[in-house]
């Protein structure tokens, strides 16, 4: 055979390719990251053997330019980018992992999963493909999915139904919102001869497809991907169907749009219903679906953790006045004036910390038949109804909370009520006045009942007591008066409840608003942190300690030698508080979302704050807030005004000037280390000035061992047998998450199998202090199987002062690592716990410190 030639070099070419790769670092050099991009793509495409060479500055010039793009709203020039870039590095999983965060942040979620997935699979022990993997499945797969596949009784009463309606005559069945497929596969097993399934979601969609396959019915369940609504007859499904099946129903019944998909299902793909007038009509050619209606249940209820985190109750937070805040609430709300809130919230009451108490009995809200379509498509005309209920408890109305029976068929339903066993969570319309109201037995409760946008919209208006009515949304002129609600950490109406309440009835009477209500609007969480006393009170007592001690170091070295530079503030000193000395300590808030730290640490005099919360409205609530509490205009700034780059938010105050307090939010509220933590702290120690501080400056983590079934059932489908025998669990299970987050441990159905013990210490001001694993022996306080380890934080602002982030103040989660396999202990043994941190995600193995062969390795 001949040789190969040998290619002869081609001196223009690599004139080319010399010329464009010096103007790429050129470029690169100068920040013109999109020239750069360029020149570099025409360098690797004309010569791929400078790949290995290139790849890091490539990576560099890539990840630059996509964020000038996203900030500028190029969105498809973003994406361009990126299958140019995998056009070259078809397996870097650098790039991959960096196309689905963008993937992620523009809500495309299937997709961005399946980038995470991918460099999962390139390169199994990349954490930050892990983490984000873990975040994203999340919300792909939600932890009720886990719950539900595994509640036996649910799926067997379902499968009854099923089964019913198929020998029954409904042979040829859509399975609407098909999850798993299960529902479908039960109809198929029943012997229905034609069965279609549809699924949205694009992740549930191809795990579908991979169960139905496993279970023998590939070609025998067809599998839509698309959602219900734009499905038709012939295109879609070849003739309409005699059996439709769902559970495409939330917490609040209507959530997930049953109501738009049936009637739609109706009109379009289901035969028409079994007549009255025609009752000799076989089943086979008549329509029904399953579940046949629902029935909704609610009673007012008074909760501390559901009122704390909906609106403000305290009026004082730090040593600052709140009353100038105006109302505050969460966005959830049934009122009618604003679209951008959420009709209602989710919670399990049984899980509640603190509790709740009832104040008056279970009603009848609605009763809706699935297999009335002119029912169904007069919902959401249906007048407003009314129903008086009897106050039977004496308490605070906080909220109403919805459930719902769901009558599968006439002989079957599910319950989703706060006292039955089940997956499900209650719906939550929580009451969004600015004062508390107490309710007493004798009054009546009146509760304006809709269905607009089918949604179920539930709304305490108004209170009868002694023969008159009392509307709950009157009285919102703050200057009229009323009295400032209670602390948050008396769950019990005051002593002058009475007091309180005929002061509000006063100002109530029979008028009406005198205008439209002017609030503003606060994430739950962010409403909770308000709620957090000694939260604030830590802080402000770790700021003023920290500024005397710098007040007194720059009173020894003299007025010039503070920071080493004698130079201008950053703006004229002001008068009053901040004029003592002449130059102010410079403080830097850059807690994720409202923070009223800023404000705080501005209020101590001498101080230049720079506050990190973004929003208009939200800094308009800081500005009230200073000028009532006589802290100057201009000790308080808004630092994202003036950062032109909100990704280099860390950086000095001005060219000459360090910060004195860097303020960082380091825990997450669903109960993870923040992202990238480490990496900011490392920044903000280059940034402060002698004697300044990061708060926190160091964080202790804490867990113990616990056995909890209940956890296991969130976490991970356990075997066949609750689903019904079809081969689910190791296709659902490749989305199990071994860190279960926003936890309530305080009321975790878990026995307690050793006392907490101290995992991990991460030191935000000393880096040589870091390490990222850790061995920890515990004894085991008792015995049984040790299925996961909860954890939680000691934040510490400085030496002596410090925050627990599981108490019942906080506004935190806790979270926890749930073991692969769970180790079974003796009480008595020691177990060793390999901790490892690396970036924000944890891993825990656990192991019997004398027998090596038993271990529970989770990683996360």
């Amino acid at each position: 055979s001949r040789n190969r030639r040998v290619p002869r070099e081609d001196p223009a070419r690599n004139e080319l390719v010399s010329r464009s790769l010096e103007s790429a670092q050129q470029c690169l050099f100068n920040q013109d990251y999109g020239t750069a991009f360029v020149h570099y793509l025409l360098v690797l495409n004309l010569a791929p053997v400078l790949k290995d060479f290139a790849s890091e500055s490539f990576r560099f010039t890539l990840f630059k330019w996509a964020d000038e793009l996203d900030s500028l709203g190029r969105i498809q020039d973003l994406f361009d980018c990126y299958e140019q870039a995998l056009e070259l590095f078809p397996t870097d999983e650098v790039i991959i992992n960096s196309m689905g965060e963008h993937l992620f942040r523009m809500g495309f979620r299937d997709e961005a999963a399946g980038h995470f997935h991918k460099a999962l699979k390139l390169k199994p022990d990349y954490p930050e493909a892990k983490e984000n993997f873990y975040r994203v499945a999340n919300w792909l797969v939600e932890r009720w999915h886990f719950l539900m596949l595994n509640d036996r009784r649910r799926n067997h009463k379902y499968q009854q139904a099923i089964q019913k309606a198929v020998e029954g005559g409904c042979n040829t069945v859509l399975d609407i919102g098909t999850g798993t497929g299960i529902l479908g596969m039960c109809a198929k097993k029943a012997g229905a001869a034609e069965v279609y399934a549809c699924e949205l979601s694009k992740t549930m969609y191809e795990l579908a497809c991979e169960v139905v396959t496993a279970n023998g019915m590939n070609g025998l369940i067809k599998i839509l991907h698309m959602k219900s609504l734009e499905m038709e007859v012939p295109k879609d499904i070849p003739k309409r169907v005699s059996l439709v099946v769902t559970e495409t129903v939330d917490a609040g019944l209507f959530g997930e749009g049953i109501i738009e998909s049936l009637i739609h299902a109706w009109n379009h793909l289901l035969l028409p219903p079994q007549s009255t007038q025609d009752p000799s009509r076989p089943p086979s050619q008549a329509g029904r679906v399953i579940p046949a209606g629902a029935t909704v249940f609610g009673m007012a209820v008074q909760c501390l953790e559901i009122r704390r985190h909906h609106r403000l109750c305290v009026s004082e937070i730090g040593g600052l006045a709140t009353a100038a805040a105006g109302e505050l609430h969460s966005p959830v709300s049934c009122s009618s004036e604003d679209d951008s809130t959420e009709p209602y919230t989710t919670e399990r009451l049984s899980r509640l910390p603190g509790g709740y108490t009832p104040l008056t009995e279970p009603f009848n809200a609605l009763d809706i038949d699935f297999n009335n379509v002119q029912e169904l498509e007069g919902l959401c005309s249906r007048e407003v109804s009314r129903v008086r209920l009897p106050v039977t408890g004496e308490g605070l109305l906080d909220a109403l909370a919805v459930w719902f029976q769901l009558h599968l068929d006439q002989q079957s339903s599910l319950s989703t009520g706060p006292k039955e066993d089940t997956c499900w969570e209650q719906a939550i319309y929580p009451v969004q006045t600015p004062h508390n109201f107490p309710l007493r037995p004798g009054d009546e409760l009146i509760v304006e009942i809709s269905c607009r946008d089918a949604y179920l919209r539930l709304c305490s208006v108004a209170v009868a007591r002694d023969g008159r009515e009392f509307r709950l949304d009157d009285c919102l002129d703050p200057d009229k008066p009323r009295n400032n609600p209670g602390p948050s950490g008396n769950p019990n109406p005051s002593l002058n409840a009475e007091a309180e309440l005929c002061s509000a009835l006063a100002c109530l009477g029979t008028e009406q608003s005198s205008g439209p209500r002017d609030y503003t609007m606060l994430e739950c969480a962010e409403m909770a942190l308000l709620n957090n006393q000694p939260y604030h009170d830590s802080f402000r007592r770790a700021l003023a300690k920290l500024i005397t001690n710098l007040k007194d170091a720059r009173s020894v070295q003299g007025p010039s030698q503070g920071q080493g530079l004698e130079v201008m503030p950053l703006t004229d000193p002001p008068s009053g508080p901040m004029d003592p000395g002449p130059d102010p300590f410079y403080v830097l808030d850059v807690s994720e979302g409202f923070s009223v730290l800023s404000l705080m640490a501005a209020s101590q005099g001498q101080v230049k704050a720079y506050s990190s919360v973004e929003k208009t409205q939200h800094q308009a609530v800081l500005r009230r807030l200073a000028r009532a509490n006589g802290v100057p205009e201009e000790a308080l700034e808004f630092w994202l005004n003036q950062v032109e780059d909100e990704q280099a938010v860390l950086q000095r105050p001005s060219r000459e000037k360090l910060w004195s307090a860097i303020i960082l939010d380091c825990v997450e509220t669903c109960g993870l280390v923040r992202q990238k933590l480490m990496e900011k702290a490392t920044l903000a120690r280059c940034l402060l000035e002698d004697g300044g501080q990061i708060f926190p400056e160091r964080i202790v983590l804490y867990g113990m061992l616990v056995e909890s079934d209940t956890l296991l059932l969130e976490s991970a489908v356990q075997g066949q047998e609750p689903t019904l025998g079809f081969n689910i669990a190791p296709f659902i299970n490749q989305f199990t998450v071994p860190v279960h987050v926003f936890l309530d441990l305080s009321t975790l159905q878990c026995r307690h199998l050793s006392d907490s013990v101290e995992l991990f210490i991460l030191d935000l001001m000393n880096t040589n202090a870091n390490y990222t694993n850790r061995d920890v022996k515990v004894q085991a306080s008792a015995s049984g199987r040790v299925t996961a380890v909860p954890f939680w934080y000691q934040i510490h602002l400085n030496e002596e002062i410090s925050l627990s982030t599981f108490n019942q103040d906080s506004h935190w989660k806790q979270a926890a690592v749930v073991l692969h396999q769970p180790l079974a202990v003796r009480e008595g043994d020691w177990v060793r716990l390999a901790v490892t941190l690396q970036k924000s995600s944890i891993s825990i193995s656990a192991s019997i410190e004398e027998e090596a062969g038993e271990t529970g390795t989770v990683d996360c």
